[in-house]
């Protein structure tokens, strides 16, 4: 067999070598992953166990993890029960993040819903109200689509907080909702976060588990928050083969609301 040997010279070898560091850095490029800290938090319209209405002590809890992405559930927006504070607003500027409000009840001359607070652009945001059965407290899901850097299209982020009563026809019926709005685009990259107010196994995380991968496998309980029994707080994502865990921990915080919070790190593979 034989061999030819092509020497290449002058503006050839530039060439090439140009080329062969296009190539490189475009492999390296995509494989690259995308690395997101996201924190999920109850905060009991800003007051703790202790009966003290505090936002910059929750904004601390908050900041503590350095969190790109935030779901806030039980959020008043100019309530007077909380001095008639813009909660969602306030949270921003104590955070330097940038938030979308879902309201989901009138309350005491504003509003009652969850939040996201994003470091990265919110692009565009919805509230769709859950279903709701025998006059309960009107439940809702805030999605939000966040223009994260290296993103092709934007990532779906759902904030949501559920039925607490006994019977779960609601819950069940909430989770299918949720469920319906991403059946749609099932390769979308898609986080959902909030107070589900069940228990792994229970037939409201099996209905939301159809759809999601919960970031945690093992129990990690958020309530009572002195000595917490019971995991009804929860991170899940979607599609599973395009996320991998780092980190997930519940933070060891007990007085600044009645939950304490769930906190993941995931890499979404691009």
């Amino acid at each position: 067999m034989r061999v030819i040997r092509v020497r290449m010279r002058g503006c050839g070898q530039a060439w090439l070598a140009g080329l062969v560091m296009f190539m490189a850095t475009g492999v390296l490029g995509a494989a690259e992953p995308v690395q997101l800290r996201v924190l999920c938090y109850n905060i009991h319209h800003g007051e703790g166990v202790d009966g003290k209405l505090d936002l910059q002590r929750i904004a601390k809890v908050i900041q503590s993890v350095e969190p790109d992405l935030v779901t806030l559930q039980e959020v008043d927006q100019k309530a007077s029960r909380s001095g008639s504070v813009d909660q969602p607003a306030e949270l921003a500027r104590l955070t330097g993040m940038q938030v979308a409000f879902g309201p989901n009840i009138p309350l005491q001359g504003g509003h009652y819903g969850n939040a996201v607070l994003s470091k990265y652009p919110i692009v565009d945001h919805r509230n769709r109200l859950l279903p709701n059965f025998d006059d309960g407290e009107q439940r809702g899901v805030l999605s939000a689509e966040l223009q994260i850097p290296g993103l092709d299209q934007p990532l779906l982020l759902l904030a949501t907080h559920l039925d607490s009563r006994r019977n779960d026809r609601e819950r069940i019926a909430s989770a299918k909702a949720i469920n319906q709005i991403v059946s749609k685009t099932p390769e979308r990259s898609a986080l959902l976060a909030g107070d589900m107010n069940d228990v792994l196994n229970s037939p409201t995380l099996d209905e939301l588990e159809t759809k999601w991968t919960r970031v945690n496998e093992r129990v990690m309980p958020t309530i009572p928050v002195a000595k917490p029994q019971r995991q009804i707080d929860f991170i899940l994502f979607r599609p599973s083969t395009r996320w991998k865990l780092i980190e997930v921990k519940v933070l060891d915080e007990v007085v600044a609301s009645d939950h304490r919070p769930i906190f993941a790190v995931l890499e979404l593979i691009r």
